[in-house]
């Protein structure tokens, strides 16, 4: 007796997924004609259809439409080339900035000054350098290298603190000595910090004398000439002053002079 497999069901009740999408279609385009539900006993009229099946499907779509977008992932692309100052913006990038002359009392990214400023005001919007104190010096200029001198500053690679870039230096030739005897200290010029404004000194009272904490004041300089203070100055990019010494007149004498009528007042005669 030859046994018989049974045969299948699902297979046989014609649901497919063809089937299932006509089913939808219907639903959706019955619900957005009319509002009313869809009755139940359509579902018992399509024998082709899998009642379980339909079931499912009109649950689905009875339910409330949600419109639930997924981002999208697209490309763009613009079919407007850069204009002709972008590019020069894009190409200047790759090239070496240009060096910017500043005038004195002028930093980068600051106005120009103004015409009536004296040449010796201090520039308060100077670049703060972290090894100062409230009684540092205020620069005149940054030491950036755009200063308007023939020769660089040796404070733009030195690394020199700022209390040491913004002193201003006295060039001066020593004077004689209390017994006036003798003339070594005419042979050469002499260059010293000048002292600082404010918080740099003060009377000791163990000692009764001014001390200071200005690191500079016992440093001098000697030169062989006037000019080569100047040149020494204006390479570390020092503020100086150039104070010329009092040269003694010496006006001949002569013993008759005492003698000669003078139409003036009545003169003094001097007898050395």
């Amino acid at each position: 007796m030859a046994l018989r497999r049974p045969p299948n069901r699902r297979q046989d009740s014609g649901f497919t997924p063809a089937t299932a999408s006509r089913l939808l279609t219907y639903v959706r385009a019955y619900r957005s004609s009319d509002k009313t539900p869809l009755p139940f006993h359509y579902i018992h009229t399509m024998s082709p259809i899998n009642r379980t099946a339909a079931s499912r499907l009109f649950a689905v779509a009875s339910r409330p439409a949600l419109s639930q977008q997924t981002p999208r992932v697209a490309r763009w692309q613009s079919t407007v080339g850069p204009n002709s100052h972008e590019v020069d913006n894009i190409q200047s990038r790759d090239e070496p900035p240009s060096p910017v002359h500043l005038t004195k009392g002028e930093t980068k990214g600051s106005e120009p000054a103004a015409q009536n400023t004296p040449s010796h005001a201090p520039n308060y919007g100077a670049a703060v350098d972290y090894r100062t104190s409230a009684f540092s010096p205020v620069p005149k200029r940054v030491m950036d290298g755009s200063e308007p001198t023939e020769t660089v500053a040796a404070a733009v690679l030195s690394g020199a603190p700022t209390d040491l870039q913004a002193r201003t230096v006295r060039i001066f030739r020593p004077a004689k000595t209390a017994t006036q005897s003798g003339d070594w200290n005419a042979h050469h010029w002499r260059m010293d910090w000048d002292v600082l404004s404010k918080g740099h000194r003060w009377e000791n009272p163990l000692m009764g004398w001014q001390s200071s904490a200005d690191y500079m004041q016992g440093t001098h300089l000697n030169f062989k000439s006037k000019d080569d203070a100047i040149n020494f100055a204006n390479k570390q990019g020092y503020e100086y002053f150039v104070q010329e010494p009092n040269e003694r007149r010496i006006i001949p004498k002569a013993y008759a002079n005492n003698f000669m009528h003078s139409p003036k007042k009545l003169k003094h005669i001097r007898t050395k």
